[in-house]
């Protein structure tokens, strides 16, 4: 993996395609982030916060009922939604607004989809005294208008994103914007494992956390490591954090299960790796859905947290090498997994994890009793509640 380390690079992917505005302080964000990743001080504070204030570790569970249901491998669920905030998301935030505090900055800005990053930068940055401010594309805010009530709640301030798609997308692209505005004061806290060098490796270092307990975990449990690890990937945070420490483990299948909307065959999907092509967007050499003429075309998903037209460049690198896999789920299939997983074992999953365990429930049953597979469930599902239950036809009000 020493190819992975080149200065950003994953093989072919990554780099820092950026505007010369914004070079001084992506090189000062990866010089901070060197200094301070092993500093013994910074690290004894983050780790304080991850267990008295997240919650960590959180807990592997064994999903006995489905397990039995489905019939052949066992299930474990990764319970990334009991974090503090609701999802994998604080995992990264937390480090990140350590890492800006201790560069001296002031604002935290951030983008988000389904809102968990953009409430979780606007928890740490409430616990840690510093402003806040969210791009969130227009559509967005309304699929998730209960998160940016949280966020305003929190002493953010959150502003629709009315470009393009008016989704997560261009709320990045406005948060990049906003950064090039004001730098001296001012850190990107990226919640993606996307975007230029250093933002891919710095949310994947935080994120592996998530593999660094699990492959703990089920050895505890099982004796042994697991035949599959499953996590949701959009732009692919909670995935290359639930795939890292398992990367070596050569006999453990990796898969990806990306947003194929209302199918593959269809322009409305944001099945990156399953249709897309290599390109340059967003400081980042990387796989992206797009037209005829290389322009990044528009993607749909009936989960915000995945509605993005790209995918962070580790994943393109191990989709490259074949070190890991990446399929395509549905709405229909997310949907009824989202039920299924509500049902059988009481958890309601947010609608972005329900596509791991949609391909969960796919293979699990060809899978022979000793084996076991660990799907992340990112985030939970209260978010997702009205808007699966208008998908199903129930005349709600919000």
């Amino acid at each position: 993996m020493s190819e992975v380390q080149r200065k950003g690079r994953y093989g072919e992917h990554g780099g820092q395609y950026i505007p010369e505005i914004l070079m001084n302080a992506v090189l000062e964000v990866e010089a901070a982030y060197e200094k301070y990743k092993n500093d013994p001080d910074f690290v004894a504070e983050l780790k304080e916060l991850q267990v008295n204030y997240t919650g960590r570790p959180s807990i592997l569970y064994y999903a006995k009922h489905m397990s039995e249901d489905l019939g052949g491998a066992k299930i474990y669920l990764k319970r990334e939604d009991l974090n503090h905030t609701g999802s994998h998301k604080i995992n990264n935030v937390l480090g990140q607004v350590l890492l800006a505090k201790r560069m001296g900055k002031k604002r935290i800005i951030a983008e988000t989809g389904a809102g968990q990053h953009g409430v979780a930068a606007a928890t740490a940055a409430a616990l840690l005294g510093m402003e806040c401010e969210i791009f969130m594309g227009k559509e967005d805010t309304e699929r998730q208008a209960l998160n940016v009530y949280r966020m305003e709640l929190l002493g953010a301030k959150v502003h629709p994103v009315t470009s393009g798609t008016m989704t997560l997308k261009d709320a990045v692209s406005e948060t990049l914007r906003e950064w090039t505005r004001r730098v001296d004061d001012t850190y990107y806290a990226m919640g993606s494992a996307v975007g230029p060098h250093p933002f891919p490796m710095i949310v994947r270092d935080f994120q592996s956390i998530i593999s660094k307990e699990a492959r703990e975990q089920i050895l505890d449990a099982e004796g042994k490591l697991p035949s599959m690890v499953l996590a949701c990937v959009g732009g692919g945070s909670n995935a290359i954090g639930m795939f890292y420490h398992f990367i070596p483990d050569e006999g453990v299948q990796l898969v990806g299960c990306e947003a194929a909307g209302l199918g593959i065959e269809t322009k409305e999907h944001a099945a990156t790796l399953a249709k897309g092509t290599p390109g340059i967007f967003h400081g980042m050499r990387s796989y992206f859905v797009q037209n005829e003429y290389g322009q990044i075309a528009p993607v749909y998903s009936i989960s915000a947290g995945l509605d993005y037209p790209g995918i962070g460049p580790e994943h393109s690198y191990l989709h490259d090498t074949g070190r890991a896999t990446y399929v395509p789920i549905t709405d229909e299939e997310a949907v009824t997994a989202f039920e299924y997983l509500s049902r059988t074992e009481g958890i309601i999953p947010a609608i972005e994890s329900a596509h791991a365990v949609a391909h969960a429930m796919k293979v699990a049953p060809t899978m022979g009793r000793d084996e076991s597979i660990i799907i992340c469930i990112s985030g939970r599902g209260d978010k997702d509640v009205a808007a699966m239950a208008r998908y199903r036809g129930y005349d709600i009000n919000e």
